[in-house]
């Protein structure tokens, strides 16, 4: 086996990769990916033996995201990076344990204690270097070190004697990779909480400990849903704060004869210092899948040059970035191998993303980015290619939506309202996900749809109608968003008196793709939410035995047939 990997809902075969990823990542990619996140696991076991303050660790808590972050499927393909990257963590790493080992054998600061700004009482406790786990210990320089070293700590050779284990293992890590996403874009809008940093050292060095049982495992991996809940109120404190609250919004899916620009994935900040830098430049600024959700935001309304959403979920982008014709510019994960060297030449990133031969855009000590580069080139290009007409409308994350609760809560009293259906989650290219489409154009007409993430590109062009001026599709925005659907549940619990959320005429058929949405599914299962279906398959690294528990404590279960779905939903 070349290589392993089963994170995604698009494992081969359900089971998972082993020659190269359905997302298009190489061998080496993976191996890599591997190295990084067992260094990241060796960086917390120190962290946590050497009983080191995560508030004192400044930068290593910023590049742990950035480095999780850069393992999230489809964010970065680009090995030279990971390289990089694998040597500044493992730099990190060894300044930490030398830090803790000095700090046994003397009283006084070392050289490693000022170089992270640690004061001598700060050092932690005392932990013997040999006591640590080869994931703390090891050493790699080249290339070819560390895929040779790759290929003894990937999921795909780390098997326990335990398979519950392993799989609540990786259940933990990828909620963490999640975490880590919507922390980094809190962080780069100035807001972070240093118990999430915490406890990502907590949770991947946990995942070293051979003594935990699968009981205990069970429980951390409620407490990664506890810190998803968490960093998802710090995200939505972070985009509201500096942007306001999103508003109901029509935004137009059509195009100007403009030179143009298209900025996808999630990064808002991004989105800003790109819509400040191309003012006045006569080059129009279009959304694509994620970042549709911008729109809704009141800051960005000012920007004449900020004209509509482009294209549909993430993975369409090679045909539409085809017919775009102007440069894109990728600030988080979904980006597709693309097919033609034309493209290619037009794809930028900056962030935790990357792919080899694009263009990477780097910010400076101060958080800036330069995007003249794709200015100019953008104003070298042809306007873009119509692909569709008309407009969508968005904009209903929690503040918006309270603004219309006596209007909702009337129709759910009056029965004009029967039932909500959440269907957030992420988009993808299996034929199967048709069923949400299917889903939604069969629903009662007297349902109202909850959405946030590219899920909704499977409904969101749909003619649903409304309820007495109640749209019956609600979009919350990104999957990022997902905290606005559960500020609305409790919301509702709230106003009609009920003791347990489970009581509410709400039902969740959520799809998932990668691990921001394991991190999501953690913390609603965290907030007491039963009964989700999930699909349209159940992740391959659960074990029989850990669905077995989600499914008998929480009732999680996949899908059927539309038909079927609506049927039980509507019965219950």
């Amino acid at each position: 086996m070349s290589m392993f990997c089963y994170q995604c809902q698009e494992a081969n075969k359900g089971k998972g990769c082993s020659v190269k990823g359905v997302c298009g990542k190489s061998e080496e990619v993976a191996k890599l990916q591997d190295l990084l996140i067992y260094t990241l696991k060796g960086i917390s076991e120190i962290v946590v033996k050497g009983d080191l303050d995560a508030k004192e660790l400044g930068e290593v808590n910023h590049e742990v995201l950035r480095s999780l972050f850069m393992t999230i499927t489809n964010a970065n393909f680009d090995d030279d990076a990971f390289v990089q990257e694998i040597r500044k963590m493992l730099t990190l790493r060894n300044n930490l344990r030398d830090m803790v080992d000095a700090a046994n054998k003397k009283d006084s600061p070392n050289f490693f204690q000022k170089l992270l700004g640690l004061k001598k009482e700060q050092t932690g406790k005392k932990v013997s270097v040999s006591d640590l786990h080869d994931a703390a210990r090891f050493q790699v320089s080249s290339k070819a070190e560390m895929l040779k070293k790759a290929a003894s700590t990937g999921v795909g050779v780390l098997a326990t004697a335990n398979e519950d284990v392993r799989s609540l293992r990786e259940l933990i890590t990828y909620g963490v990779k999640g975490l880590a996403a919507y922390a980094e874009h809190a962080l780069n809008l100035g807001k972070e909480d240093v118990t999430l940093y915490a406890f990502i050292y907590e949770a991947l060095a946990a995942t070293l400990d051979d003594q935990l049982s699968a009981d205990e495992l069970v429980a951390l991996t409620l407490k990664t849903g506890q810190s998803g809940v968490t960093v998802m109120a710090l995200l939505d404190e972070a985009n509201t704060s500096k942007y306001g609250n999103p508003e109901i919004t029509e935004v137009n899916i059509g195009v100007r004869n403009n030179p143009a620009i298209l900025i996808s994935g999630h990064d808002l900040a991004d989105l800003e210092q790109l819509l400040e830098q191309t003012k006045g430049t006569g080059v129009d600024v279009y959304t694509h899948s994620e970042m549709l959700p911008a729109h809704y935001y009141p800051a960005f309304k000012k920007y004449d040059n900020f004209v509509g959403n482009y294209g549909n979920a993430w993975w369409k982008q090679l045909e539409e970035f085809e017919s775009f014709n102007g440069p894109i510019l990728f600030t988080t994960n979904c980006i597709v191998p693309p097919r033609s060297e034309e493209v290619k030449a037009r794809i930028f990133t900056t962030g935790s993303s990357g792919y080899p031969g694009c263009k990477h855009i780097k910010a400076d000590i101060n958080g800036k980015k330069d995007f003249s580069k794709i200015i100019e080139l953008a104003k070298r290009l042809k306007a873009p290619t119509g692909i569709e007409t008309g407009k969508i409308v968005g904009g209903f994350a929690h503040e918006q939506v309270f603004a219309l609760a006596d209007k909702v809560v009337d129709a759910v009293k009056s029965g004009a309202i029967k039932k909500f259906f959440v269907m957030a989650g992420c988009d993808g290219r299996m034929k199967s996900r048709g069923y949400y489409s299917e889903f939604a154009e069969k629903l009662p007409k007297d349902t109202v749809i909850l959405t946030a993430g590219c899920a909704k590109y499977k409904y969101n062009k749909l003619d649903l109608g409304d309820i007495g001026g109640i749209p019956r599709l609600l979009d919350a925005g990104q999957c990022n968003d997902s905290y606005s659907l559960a500020l609305i549940a409790l919301k509702l619990k709230e106003v009609f008196g009920l003791e347990d959320i489970n009581d509410l005429p709400i039902a969740y058929n959520i799809s998932w793709y990668e691990q921001k949405a394991v991190i999501v599914l953690l913390a609603l299962l965290h907030l007491g939410v039963k009964n989700i279906h999930l699909g349209p398959t159940l992740p391959a690294f659960l074990s029989p035995n850990v669905a077995k528990i989600l499914i008998e404590t929480f009732g999680i279960a996949g899908i059927g047939t539309a038909d079927d779905d609506i049927a039980l939903f509507m019965g219950a």
